[in-house]
């Protein structure tokens, strides 16, 4: 690392605050825009994901989780008489209107499943068990929307759809993309709060015996079924995902947030940068005049960058630590994987470099004779 490079970089105190500034800036809003995108991606199809289930049967051209049709049940038993099927159980995922005792309503997503199966059920649960919900008029909500549906404790008494709700645990983290909260309870009650007949369900899921091969069990089961569709949890989950993020243009609206940070931090690190340069000119001129390459004062200028990216990564991961746990008790939860911490430093690193380009560009067109000049 040429040592001229980290005094150029430290002389000028404010013009480094200047460009450190700028890239922390750029990095946190990078971090923010697409851990929201990764934070909403998860959200989007967090019930597919943790269904414990091999497959979903859905009705035809169920485009996701929100916009199941109501089946006849009698697929079940057709679901359950096909080799390599361990487990099948009704599920049901649709919206309805919680009231609470003053008057109030709030759209809800009513989950209702079977409390004793394996499928489909609340995960995370903080408060209660699952295997409270099947007492009668059972529900559980997540912690995240205490305030919005007025239920602080256990035994709260509301109604959705005309029909009593008795609140017998919570969840944590269990976000819906929606904003519309999800509402844990049985299969059975599921039905009075969706307003469904009871020879209907919304879903099939099934969970495949040990050592089949799940594509030759989805394949059976198209076979035999008709009118809907067997998706393994991957597809449906991919087909949720992909329907709230790009149909709705949701996610393009975030990439497009993140792109900006990132010319914007390239813009106001290469302004830096060629400033530091120029204020540095004569220098570089006595440099080359003195024989010194091209190759050198490239490196001297790339050194300053990376130096730059470095310092501005760490203290806007900082920045993004505090905002990623403030994010937790929100509604929109901003997720960044280590790996996309990982990415981030390169992006961060090629962005500054990016920017010292314009400046070597500069230098390299230098003439040393300006050294000798007035």
């Amino acid at each position: 690392m040429p040592p001229l490079a980290r005094r150029n970089l430290f002389h000028d105190k404010i013009r480094l605050t200047v460009t450190l500034t700028g890239i922390v800036f750029s990095v946190v809003l990078i971090v923010v825009e697409l851990g929201l995108f990764v934070g909403f991606s998860v959200t989007t199809s967090g019930i597919v994901d943790h269904s414990n289930a091999d497959l979903w049967v859905v009705s035809r051209g169920t485009p996701y989780i929100e916009q199941g049709a109501p089946f006849s049940e009698r697929k079940l038993y057709q679901v359950l008489a096909t080799p390599g099927v361990a487990i099948a159980e009704k599920y049901i995922v649709r919206f309805a209107f919680w009231k609470a005792p003053d008057g109030s309503e709030r759209s809800v997503q009513i989950v209702g499943l079977d409390p004793h199966s394996q499928l489909g059920a609340p995960w995370n649960v903080v408060a209660g068990s699952v295997g409270d919900l099947e007492k009668p008029d059972a529900v559980m909500v997540d912690e995240i929307y205490k305030e919005k549906l007025g239920a602080d404790h256990i035994g709260q008494v509301f109604e959705v759809a005309g029909h009593r709700a008795r609140v017998v645990g919570f969840t944590r983290g269990i976000r819906a993309f929606t904003t519309t909260p999800y509402v844990f309870t049985s299969f059975n009650n599921a039905l009075d709060y969706s307003r469904m007949s009871e020879d209907q369900t919304l879903f099939i899921l099934i969970r495949a015996t040990p050592g089949t091969s799940i594509p030759d069990l989805q394949a059976r089961l198209a076979s035999r079924l008709t009118d809907v569709d067997v998706l393994t949890k991957a597809q449906f989950s991919q087909m949720t995902r992909f329907y709230w993020m790009f149909t709705t243009g949701a996610g393009i609206a975030v990439l497009i947030a993140a792109l900006l940070g990132l010319v914007v931090g390239v813009v106001v690190v290469a302004q830096t940068i060629y400033a530091t340069t120029m204020d540095h000119i004569r220098e570089f001129g006595t440099l080359k005049a003195m024989g010194a390459p091209n190759s050198y004062i490239y490196r001297v200028i790339i050194t300053q960058a990376t130096i730059s990216a470095v310092i501005g990564y760490a203290l806007a991961m900082v920045v993004s630590v505090f905002i990623v746990h403030g994010s937790n008790s929100g509604g929109a939860a901003v997720m960044v994987p280590w790996q996309m911490a990982v990415g981030i430093f390169f992006l961060a690193l090629l962005m500054c470099i990016s920017a010292a380009l314009v400046s070597i560009k500069k230098v390299t067109h230098l003439d040393p004779a300006m050294v000798f000049r007035g």
